[in-house]
């Protein structure tokens, strides 16, 4: 592929679908910026097949496992020219149907990185569609009317993992193979510790799309839990439970904080010249941990019009205000051990 056709599908493309990824993505050392890209395209695209609820599951379950063999190298025109029409023709945003046009020309930018490179690729993108795959398995039609929960926390932890653990685990191994040398300690631990990092992001995500996710029948919390507070998947609809379910909110809170505080650790082992990716790393902490606060101070948490989102003006002044800050491991201690602290403080009182 020629570099202007690749530089357009990891520049503007990319840009276009991701928005506040794209600026993680841009303070990232050159090296780590293609394979950690062309993977969020390939995911995202992967997304928009598993979401298209216009489109039958089935028909949605067969195109995304498709497509994750053309990532694994099995080549399909016909499959990529089914995305393109059958999805594509269902986005309302113009931007993702780019992105389904354009597989093809990431499928060849894919077999064109380094080995390494291409390896790590096609295992995150294959855990990734693997927990996609689970939600088209566990959950019912988006228009049945019906709410499917997860059993145990352990499956959620687990749903967790293949949807974001893994990513904080294929940064952390591009981390190692582009920056060698950059991270402080032993590599289990700090993989150990991106894993828990994706985890906080999607308990908190989980969280805050808790009323979105169950309009369409997909409940995240588990009823072994929902049970010991005497609720229901289908509770969870009513406006007034908000205020008795926001113990279970708050337990889940504390283990999306225990993650949190793993992430801290995980960041603060960067050493302080890395500061392009200390900063790729603290922004969706603090971030996160915005979002937590907006969460535990939110009396209507579970209503989808409410929803406890940070606005955009917050996450640029975040932006700004960690800039100073990078290099302290003190500073950065005291700023998120204090945001913690704010958010247990409010889940106390």
């Amino acid at each position: 592929m020629s570099n202007p056709a690749r530089a357009v599908l990891l520049g503007p493309l990319l840009k276009s679908v991701s928005r506040s990824f794209y600026i993680t993505l841009r303070v990232l050392p050159a090296g780590m910026r293609d394979p950690i890209g062309l993977a969020y395209l390939l995911a995202r695209a992967a997304d928009t097949i598993a979401d298209t609820s216009l489109i039958p599951p089935g028909q949605r379950m067969e195109l995304l496992l498709s497509l994750r063999n053309q990532v694994n190298g099995t080549s399909d025109e016909a499959a990529l020219r089914r995305m393109s029409a059958e999805v594509g023709s269902q986005q309302a945003d113009s931007d993702e149907k780019v992105l389904l046009e354009s597989l093809g020309a990431a499928l060849t930018v894919l077999s064109q990185l380094s080995q390494s490179d291409r390896e790590a690729v096609r295992d995150i993108v294959t855990t990734l569609t693997t927990g996609m795959e689970f939600d088209l398995r566990t959950f019912p039609d988006e228009a049945s009317g019906r709410i499917v929960a997860l059993r145990e926390f352990s499956e959620l932890d687990q749903y967790t993992y293949m949807v974001a653990g893994c990513v904080g685990e294929f940064w952390t191994k591009m981390t190692f193979m582009h920056v060698p040398g950059t991270f402080a300690g032993n590599p289990e631990v700090v993989l150990s510790r991106g894993i828990r990092f994706g985890k906080a992001l999607q308990m908190t995500n989980v969280l805050r799309d808790c009323g979105k996710d169950l309009r369409i029948g997909r409940c995240y919390l588990p009823s072994t839990m929902l049970d010991r507070f005497g609720l229901s998947p289908q509770d969870l609809l009513l406006p007034e439970t908000s205020l008795p379910a926001r113990p279970l909110l708050f337990e889940l809170v504390e283990k999306a904080l225990e993650n949190f505080r793993e992430a801290i650790e995980y960041t603060l082992c960067l050493p302080a010249f890395a500061v392009r990716l200390r900063l790729a790393c603290l922004w969706p902490i603090l971030i996160g941990l915005e979002t937590l606060l907006l969460l535990v101070s939110n009396d209507h948490w579970l209503d989808p019009a409410k929803v406890s989102k940070i606005r955009r003006g917050d996450v640029y002044q975040i932006m700004a205000a960690s800039v100073p800050l990078v290099a302290s491991n003190r500073l950065l201690r005291l700023w998120m051990e204090r945001r913690i602290g704010s958010i247990e403080a409010r889940m106390k009182g």
